[in-house]
């Protein structure tokens, strides 16, 4: 199982969605910006790794958002999703072949991983 962590970045009523690389695993599906929990990282470290990584923003780390098990065919995915908010940065395409600022009423235009559509749920849930 790998610990994975992504970030519900949020400006206004919109969030931040990046789509996966064609050449990796569920490539093209859209996902929040995350990854793996390295050896020695806290959650909140790592998430905010992640984000300097793929989109060269800071980010401050806000409360957790909900908590997923997936399974893959090739791998199972323990899903720690937080609120996020950028404090420093403008977000770039650093490991994604697009990103997007979208709205909770957006959600079904894009085909999201199969590990997020519970999170998803929730999101349009709350924003009913």
């Amino acid at each position: 199982m790998i610990q994975v962590v992504a970030a519900l970045i949020r400006e206004g009523d919109r969030i931040l969605i990046g789509q996966r690389p064609a050449h990796k695993a569920r490539g093209l599906l859209w996902e929040f910006v995350g990854g793996k929990v390295e050896p020695g990282e806290t959650k909140q470290q790592a998430l905010r790794r992640e984000c300097q990584e793929e989109l060269a923003v800071t980010v401050r780390v806000e409360e957790e958002f909900a908590h997923v098990m997936h399974s893959y065919s090739d791998v199972t995915v323990q899903l720690t999703l937080f609120w996020a908010s950028i404090e420093a940065g403008t977000p770039q395409k650093l490991e994604h072949e697009d990103i997007r600022w979208i709205t909770a009423a957006e959600i079904d235009q894009y085909e999201f991983c199969p590990a997020d559509r519970e999170i998803l749920e929730k999101i349009k849930a709350d924003h009913a």
